[in-house]
């Protein structure tokens, strides 16, 4: 089943991502999570791609074909493509069509000083472009970016560009993160403006470690609201009531998000099915209205 197609039987679409492990790490790490996830029935759950990913070892793949085939949720797997040739990337989607993955969340990627990038591809919708083209049969989504990608010059540009991805072949999209909802609803109220119609999902983040959170918004350029700054302030140095605070900023953002006609809620767990739950227990009827 396509992602897009979950959104025409749906009234709020229920997703979760989680990330393979480190190379350090068993597999068997993100299995513990899945096992989790797996009781809150979320409608797909997309796993991230490993850095390093190669058609020889697709951990992404490998993974996502398991929450198909093991866990009987339909998949997406990330794909990114700033590192990687025209053929590695079609050796890449020959090994997910051998896993039977059908739904891909195509992506640029992260650049690496460290790892100066190929030149293949040098923006997402060139990826989904050349999906398209060689295999039809994937269904795509792309990430987009309520506040701007941190590249972007300006808004009007970031919507442009993601109206090339759309047009391109993106079904659906799901959003980075943000913490201002206001954020959000401005920026589908400009994409729609711009004749991006495809269903667009809002990504949530719960905020449980001060420093990963600030390091994440100075990687995406996310701002953060008095709101959040006032609960990192009063509770970074204190863990349990962070976790506390973040789960419930959460809640109450997804609360708002969905009253206010959001097609769906993406949940980044970072592999934390305990947090996942206690978010989910406390909006899971919403999804029912």
């Amino acid at each position: 089943m396509s992602i897009a197609q979950l959104f025409q039987e749906k009234s709020v679409v229920f997703s979760c991502e989680v990330f393979p492990p480190k190379k350090t790490s068993p597999i068997e790490t993100v299995y513990r999570t899945l096992d989790q996830l797996q009781d809150l029935r979320p409608d797909y759950i997309s796993v991230t791609f490993g850095a390093g990913g190669s058609a020889g070892d697709n951990l992404t793949g490998r993974i996502a074909a398991a929450i198909q085939d093991q866990y009987h949720i339909p998949s997406v797997a990330h794909l990114s493509c700033v590192n990687y040739t025209r053929d590695e990337v079609a050796g890449l989607l020959d090994s997910l069509k051998a896993m039977g993955i059908e739904n891909i969340l195509a992506l640029r990627g992260d650049m690496d000083p460290n790892h100066p990038p190929k030149t293949d591809f040098q923006y997402a919708s060139q990826l989904i472009a050349f999906i398209k083209s060689r295999d039809n049969s994937f269904h795509l989504s792309g990430a987009c970016y309520p506040e701007g990608h941190i590249e972007s010059p300006d808004m009007v540009s970031d919507i442009l560009n993601l109206k090339k991805k759309v047009d391109a072949g993106a079904e659906h999209l799901v959003s980075q993160l943000f913490f201002d909802n206001d954020d959000f609803y401005d920026f589908r109220e400009k994409a729609r403006i711009a004749g991006i119609n495809v269903p667009i999902q809002a990504g949530i983040m719960p905020v449980l470690n001060k420093s990963q959170i600030e390091r994440m918004v100075y990687l995406c350029g996310a701002s953060i609201p008095k709101k959040l700054a006032r609960m990192l302030s009063r509770y970074g140095d204190h863990p349990a009531a962070l976790r506390d605070a973040g789960i419930a900023y959460a809640i109450d953002q997804i609360s708002d998000l969905v009253a206010s006609g959001v097609e769906g809620i993406h949940l980044y767990t970072m592999n934390n099915a305990g947090v996942a739950r206690a978010i989910f227990d406390r909006v899971s009827t919403l999804f029912t209205v």
